[in-house]
């Protein structure tokens, strides 16, 4: 059971930013999970809540996970930003993915890079 955060890489995001996306990210992929699954969120939150971050280098990247995550059953989040600092509004920054069974969220995401 794991939560995977991928974050864009090519918007040359502060670090300050980075973080507040992928926090963004976990939040809204985990409250979905909560709704949706929630035998599965109260198993992660009380198992010591795995997260990963993952890097992608372009739009295109991110939107293929996002296209692969659509058609599994895996819960799924995009982060749009609202554009007030480092980037333009609804900007497409970050997935929060999960969390979910680590195993399936590896046929997606288990050859992307660590940040």
């Amino acid at each position: 059971m794991k939560q995977v955060i991928v974050i864009r890489k090519d918007l040359d995001m502060g670090k300050g930013k980075i973080a507040s996306q992928a926090s963004h990210a976990s939040l809204m992929a985990y409250s979905l999970v909560k709704d949706k699954y929630p035998d599965i969120a109260d198993r992660w939150f009380n198992g010591g809540q795995t997260k990963v971050v993952l890097k992608v280098e372009s739009l295109e990247e991110l939107n293929s996970i996002a296209d692969k995550l659509g058609r599994s059953k895996i819960p799924f989040k995009i982060v749009r930003d609202c554009g007030r600092t480092q980037v333009e509004p609804d900007t497409e920054t970050a997935i929060g993915v999960g969390p979910y069974y680590s195993k399936d969220i590896d046929k997606i995401t288990g050859k992307l890079k660590l940040l």
